[in-house]
């Protein structure tokens, strides 16, 4: 079995080509393989600033919008789902199957990043996925070590998938 990967679009502000699916589950297998997870499932929904931006404020309390926020099924240190994480190195160790969790993308704030930032719609839309899955299986980036240890996972995923920046 693999990484199985559910997703819907609930905004119409962004075209999300039905090849960039197929990326999106490429990048899941690749960040999947590279974890040593086995199989199980991720969540994925596309939605417009508005939403994310009720989504953060009810679930965060921050009160504006985001580009990706995650819903883990678990947390750190709970088995039920099949995820045995290891603390010390504050990732998962082992999935024996079940949902990792949610993924809620922003198609607006991707796009507008992907300008900021100089490269492609697709290429940010994999970035803020790949951050979204890290995120789900336990990482965090609270202080400067851990954002460059997401950063650097993040990128190593996107450079095998070709895209890099």
């Amino acid at each position: 079995m693999s990484m199985q990967l559910d997703w819907s679009n609930e905004q119409e502000q962004v075209e999300i080509p039905e090849a960039w699916i197929a990326r999106l589950e490429q990048l899941l297998q690749l960040a999947a393989v590279a974890e040593g997870l086995a199989d199980g499932e991720v969540a994925l929904t596309f939605v417009d600033d508005a939403e994310i931006h009720r989504l953060n404020r009810d679930y965060r309390g921050i009160d504006r919008p985001t580009d990706v926020l995650s819903f883990a099924m678990q947390e750190e240190g709970e088995e039920e789902s099949g995820i045995v994480y290891d603390e010390e190195t504050e990732g998962a160790a082992e999935l024996v199957s079940g949902m990792l969790g949610d993924i809620i993308i922003s198609a607006e704030r991707a796009l507008a990043q992907s300008e900021e930032y100089g490269h492609s719609l697709e290429r940010e839309i994999g970035f803020l996925f790949v951050h979204g899955f890290l995120h789900l299986i336990g990482y965090d980036h609270q202080d400067e070590e851990s954002e460059r240890e997401m950063t650097s996972k993040q990128e190593a995923v996107l450079a095998q998938a070709g895209l890099s920046r």
